[in-house]
């Protein structure tokens, strides 16, 4: 951990998320971000673990009131490699709980999708994840869906984050999306320690890293790259209520 902070520090990433996927891991989740000033957390249980610990409204609640817990996630559905005629109920209703989990406590969300757009859309709309209708919003995280999926989302209030896919090459479809996507709305992540971005791609992902995400993006939109880092910066800090100084 040392030498990835440093790393951190020497790419000017001031702040890293360290995001929740299961209940018996997050004590390892919650140590990071207490271990170390500038990591914070989530809580929640991914929708790719289908045998660990299912979460309830109370003890989602329970576990966002520890310090520097700073959202609810990640939660979300993914019928990427589920049997087509598989009932998929139970995700369903562990994302429905993490909304209700956000709503309470005020805390934001951070959704996955894959293979599941519709699906996710319409609970986020049926248990008001949204800003508008009362849910404290939050973050369609390494996003990778249509551009019409991301226009929904925005409506809802949420922000869009890309991740390293977005500099593959054969990710045409994704950044026309980015391309599409407000400064305002956007965030930059790395998903660690998966798909590291290019010129890492293949290797393990860090922190670090999200700086070439940055550097692509900015490329992508035609705006300076300090432009979209300040932004995107300032859009991590906000979301998830976070005092702290945007480096320059």
């Amino acid at each position: 951990m040392p030498e990835i902070i440093e790393r951190m520090a020497q790419n000017r990433v001031s702040h890293a998320l360290c995001v929740s996927v299961c209940l018996p891991d997050l004590p390892r989740v919650l140590k990071l971000a207490q271990d170390w000033p500038n990591i914070y957390a989530s809580v929640g249980v991914h929708p790719d673990y289908p045998d660990t610990p299912e979460p309830t409204v109370a003890g989602l609640l329970e576990l966002a009131i520890q310090p520097k817990v700073v959202a609810i996630g990640e939660t979300g559905l993914d019928y990427y490699r589920s049997d087509p005629d598989a009932d998929m109920e139970w995700q369903r209703e562990r994302f429905r709980v993490h909304i209700r989990a956000s709503r309470q406590s005020g805390k934001p969300l951070i959704i996955h999708t894959r293979a599941a757009a519709a699906d996710t859309l319409r609970i986020m709309r049926e248990e008001g994840a949204g800003t508008k209708d009362g849910g404290a919003g939050g973050v369609m995280h390494c996003f990778t869906e249509s551009l019409e999926t991301a226009q929904a989302a925005l409506e809802m209030g949420f922000y869009i984050s890309f991740s390293g896919i977005v500099t593959f090459r054969n990710a045409r479809e994704l950044q026309e999306v980015a391309r599409a996507v407000p400064l305002e709305s956007m965030l930059i992540e790395t998903d660690s320690p998966y798909l590291a971005p290019v010129p890492h791609r293949g290797k393990v992902n860090e922190p670090a890293y999200v700086a070439h995400v940055g550097k692509f993006l900015a490329e992508l939109k035609g705006v300076p790259e300090e432009q979209l880092a300040q932004r995107t910066s300032a859009n991590f800090l906000e979301l998830f209520d976070i005092s702290g100084d945007i480096p320059r």
